[in-house]
């Protein structure tokens, strides 16, 4: 049983109804994560995303979090002040049943990091409108065994090329740098 300690939980909120759709969130989230950082922009890469119906009136942002391996069974409509969602715009994760939070190249599932290294992450600090407010609470919570990143990176390639590949191009690797 894992010991009770304490965590400061980051977490960015969101108000939809003052979302204006200029999507200045997701340009500089991928500036930020592009490699060197800035010297590019591509809002596929972002790990913020904002669902947008022009017509309708209708911007969700949503950052990306946990990677999951299956397709959720949710396809529930939820009206808020007279507009009508579908459950996907609200889901973070990254999952088979959409592109939304992939690495375009790669296909490898993307989470927000909350900019780390910044004071707070820049989609806040960008939004004109406060449609996006940056909070940090301390909550208890028991230890527990998470899966990292880069297995779960690792997973989603294998799912996608198989092990046996992922093998080949890690020994083929290896092999360079030894020689």
């Amino acid at each position: 049983m894992g010991e009770e300690k304490k965590k400061i939980v980051k977490t960015i909120k969101v108000n939809a109804d003052k979302c204006n759709g200029c999507r200045a969130c997701e340009v500089i989230c991928s500036a930020f994560h592009a490699a060197p950082k800035y010297s590019s922009n591509n809002p596929a890469r972002s790990r913020i995303r904002v669902i947008r119906e022009p017509l309708r009136d209708i911007y969700v942002p949503v950052y990306a979090g946990e990677y999951t391996a299956a397709e959720c069974m949710g396809r529930d409509k939820y009206v808020i002040d007279g507009k009508e969602y579908e459950e996907c715009a609200f889901c973070r994760a990254s999952c088979p049943s959409r592109d939304l939070f992939k690495e375009p190249d790669s296909g490898l599932p993307l989470k927000c990091d909350m900019c780390e290294g910044e004071e707070e992450p820049l989609c806040v600090k960008w939004c004109l409108v406060d449609a996006l407010v940056y909070e940090e609470r301390e909550e208890e919570a028991a230890e527990e065994e998470k899966t990292e990143d880069m297995e779960a990176g690792l997973e989603c390639l294998a799912n996608k090329y198989g092990l046996d590949k992922i093998l080949d191009a890690v020994a083929r690797m290896s092999a360079q740098n030894k020689g």
